[in-house]
């Protein structure tokens, strides 16, 4: 695929990449509006979020093993008219439960940001398609920070409706891109989907994600609770088995557990779980009214534009990744990302009294998260045939989605915990605790990403 086509397929892949995930963290801004419009509560309407999250995270694998096959365009096709039916869930005037259908709907198009790798992998020349694909890894993250003031804007301006309008309009027009553009998969791809190991996985991720965003759960049921953690523990290990048993698994656990794959995937569960605790801590601190004793009282569109250096200097460092990777090993740059996005944890934990403060926080997020995710791929794929490309990423995929729902439980706990008895807002000193805890997040991320380097390092030495 050459020329004019290849021209407008690099587009397309990054156009649909940031509004599967820009549509997805719909649910961020929105969710006080929801609970105000549909009279539910908070924790209710939270799960306008979190069901899209739990929806995108079962997904993913099994899309990302469709992609494998050699049916992808339809795939690709079928996958974001479910996020366009759900998207019209969403504006249409139908109760509550219809809009945690069309959320969850519109989750699912979260696994196609692996799918879009494995078409730039398949269809774009070998140094080309590195860059696209680390840029789409970028976008998949920063999505989160062009969706969110938009959302908030036309939420205040025109209702919650309005607001999940606009997945409506960028969703249609994803799909009329797709239609457009892309290419059928190479021929002689394996068409067969491990549907066993899909169910399993699938329960298992429920029940993960699930306790992740259940605070209340572990501090009134802790019995129920670790007995739910032990289920999805064992049924975790039962999918282990019955992958290293298929002749087509849904995921290649064996090429999972190769040392450079393996540690990827450390370093983003770790990295996963500090980089969305910043993210959430920054926004939380900038609403919190000043009555509190601190924060700024900003209203959500406000609050939304804090997000403005994440989206932009993450880009800027998406861009600048494959060029640095050039002469930097792709593990060493996951290992600077991190202290990156460390140095924006101390940052917040040192200073914060002024906007202008959180302002450079998010920046420095931004720069680190973008460096990281436009890394990420290089290590895993360099290890990966191009016909794994999409299963092989859509399992990282899968462990950001954990880390992240756990850095936003275990912010979430943080917070709850430097709450005291009778006040609405937690102590500000909650949040430096948050802030070292997500230190030492990063500090495991850093230190694993160096122990790749080095074996990589050895491996390459004459």
């Amino acid at each position: 695929m050459t020329g004019s086509r290849t021209t407008g397929l690099v587009p397309a892949l990054i156009f649909i990449a940031l509004v599967v995930a820009a549509v997805a963290s719909l649910g961020t801004p929105l969710i006080t509006s929801v609970a105000t419009s549909f009279h539910v509560s908070l924790g209710s309407a939270q799960w306008t979020l979190t069901v899209a999250l739990l929806s995108g995270a079962v997904a993913t694998p099994v899309l990302g093993r469709l992609g494998a096959g050699p049916h992808r365009r339809a795939t690709i096709l079928a996958t974001l008219a479910i996020v366009v039916a759900g998207s019209a869930l969403t504006v249409l005037p139908l109760p509550f439960a219809w809009l945690l259908a069309g959320r969850a709907a519109q989750g699912v198009g979260l696994g196609l940001t692996a799918l879009m790798m494995g078409v730039a992998r398949d269809h774009l020349p070998e140094e080309r398609g590195a860059a696209v694909i680390a840029l789409i890894s970028v976008v998949s993250i920063i999505g989160a920070g062009v969706g969110y003031p938009l959302a908030a804007l036309l939420a205040e301006l025109g209702g919650v409706r309005a607001a999940y309008g606009l997945g409506l309009v960028v969703t249609a027009a994803a799909l009329l891109t797709a239609w457009r553009s892309m290419p059928e998969a190479p021929e002689g791809r394996s068409a067969r989907v491990d549907v066993a190991g899909a169910v399993v996985l699938a329960a298992a991720l429920l029940l993960v994600l699930f306790l992740a965003g259940e605070r209340e759960l572990w501090s009134r049921h802790l019995a129920v609770a670790v007995g739910l953690a032990v289920v999805a523990v064992v049924l975790l290990c039962v999918w282990a088995v019955i992958e290293l048993r298929s002749a087509t698994p849904l995921v290649d656990v064996r090429a999972v557990r190769h040392p450079a794959v393996a540690g990827a995937n450390l370093a983003m569960f770790a990295g996963g779980i500090g980089m969305y605790l910043l993210l959430t801590l920054i926004t939380r601190y900038a609403q919190t009214p000043p009555g509190a004793g601190y924060g700024f009282g900003l209203t959500t569109f406000v609050a939304g534009l804090v997000l403005i250096p994440f989206s932009v200097l993450g880009f800027v460092a998406g861009k600048l990744t494959p060029r640095v990777r050039a002469r930097v090993s792709a593990p060493l740059l996951l290992a600077g990302s991190a202290v990156v996005v460390g140095g924006g944890f101390g940052l917040f934990a040192a200073r914060r009294s002024d906007l202008a403060e959180l302002f450079v926080a998010m920046g420095v997020l931004g720069f680190g998260v973008g460096g990281f995710s436009a890394a990420m791929p290089g290590v895993i794929l360099a290890v990966t045939p191009k016909s794994e490309t999409s299963s092989a990423m859509s399992f990282n995929y899968v462990v950001r989605s954990v880390g992240y729902s756990l850095g936003s439980a275990l912010g979430g706990l943080i917070l709850a915990t430097g709450t005291a008895p009778g006040h609405l807002f937690p102590d500000d000193s909650a949040y430096t605790t948050a802030a070292l805890a997500g230190i030492g997040a990063m500090a495991i991320t850093t230190l694993t990403s160096l122990a790749l380097a080095r074996r990589h390092t050895s491996e390459t030495t004459p």
